[in-house]
């Protein structure tokens, strides 16, 4: 694979204790320095020109000021320091460039994966929250609808992407689905939100019940993302890339194996092959080092030719019928003859 990746996203400090720390991109760069096919690309970083293509301009000026006054905490979770400004601009720079490699025609073990930090997926258009500042994959969204007509975002930290959600609800030219753990923060992301106005039906979101595992993420992938996508058909393929529904990450109970995203991953590339789209990676949350940089690492492998080993587990009835639910609710709010 190649990873996009800066220097710069390590200098964003927030601090000894908290979970969002330059030690993810440290423990991943070491489980791939012995990992064939790794490639490094230090991509230019995000103008703030190119931010306020999903951010209010007001709001960007906003971060910029409080960094340079030396940052602080912005709100109970979510910390900067004056460094954070480069940093956040060296992220969204490395999934817009993961997003460029993949519709330049980047596959199999090209395929591009940004590892930038602070993550993105909670950040909405006004403001930052939880651990993250700009949206970075939908501002590599926005720039890729520059290039095609449709673009798909998989999001599958345990967290909902509510900033995700939110920027693209009323579009029609994104869809987002989403898989996380129901009731953990921010409390987003119901079955019922299908999106509205003319993104009615191009937003799908699997609250999952807590403890579930591999088996109840590849029946969300197999009955509900899978024939939902089939029907958007589009042309660029992006993974919110999360990994902390991972059985040991320390801040959730969901239950995904090593094994488990090394599925997800094979199924989001047989995906995009069937769809002729592009795909890309950008990073998101996952906070248990060893099973961030595993998670990592066992998708590297699959784009390698690895086949992962599937759970033979029964999918629990919890999951099963949020699963049925939120498929009866996108598939009854969308016109797919339009």
């Amino acid at each position: 694979m190649m990873f996009g990746y800066r220097e710069q996203c390590l200098a964003h400090d927030t601090g000894p204790r908290h979970p969002e720390s330059p030690d993810r991109l440290r423990a991943i760069r070491r489980a791939l320095s012995h990992e064939h096919g790794v490639e490094y690309v230090a991509p230019a970083s995000a103008s703030p020109e190119t931010v306020t293509m999903v951010h209010d301009s007001d709001y960007v000026e906003q971060v910029r000021e409080f960094c340079a006054d030396g940052g602080g905490q912005w709100d109970a979770d979510t910390v900067a320091v004056s460094d954070t400004w480069d940093a956040a601009l060296a992220s969204a720079g490395c999934a817009v460039w993961a997003v460029d490699a993949a519709l330049d025609g980047a596959s199999g073990r090209e395929t591009p994966f940004s590892i930038g930090r602070p993550p993105g997926h909670h950040a909405v258009t006004d403001d930052a929250m939880g651990f993250c500042f700009f949206n970075n994959a939908a501002i590599a969204t926005e720039t890729a609808v520059e290039r095609v007509d449709r673009v798909a975002i998989i999001d599958w930290d345990v967290h909902h992407g509510n900033g995700t959600n939110d920027i693209f609800y009323e579009r029609d030219d994104v869809f987002y689905a989403s898989l996380h753990e129901e009731g953990l923060y921010p409390g987003t992301g119901a079955v019922e939100e299908t999106g509205a106005g003319e993104g009615t039906g191009r937003t799908l979101n699997l609250p999952l019940p807590p403890g579930s595992d591999d088996a109840v993420y590849l029946y969300a992938f197999k009955e509900a993302i899978m024939p939902a996508l089939e029907r958007f058909d589009p042309e660029l393929l992006l993974v919110s890339a999360g990994f902390d529904a991972h059985e040991r990450d320390p801040i959730s109970r969901m239950r995904v194996s090593t094994e488990g995203f090394g599925a997800l991953t094979a199924r989001c590339r047989s995906l995009s092959d069937r769809l002729d789209a592009a795909l890309a990676f950008v990073l998101e949350g996952g906070y248990g080092l060893e099973s961030i940089s595993d998670g990592v690492r066992m998708i590297n492998d699959v784009c390698d030719g690895r086949e992962p080993v599937e759970s033979d587990n029964s999918v629990s009835e919890s999951g099963r019928t949020v699963v049925d639910t939120a498929r009866e609710q996108l598939f009854d709010a969308a016109d797919w003859n339009d």
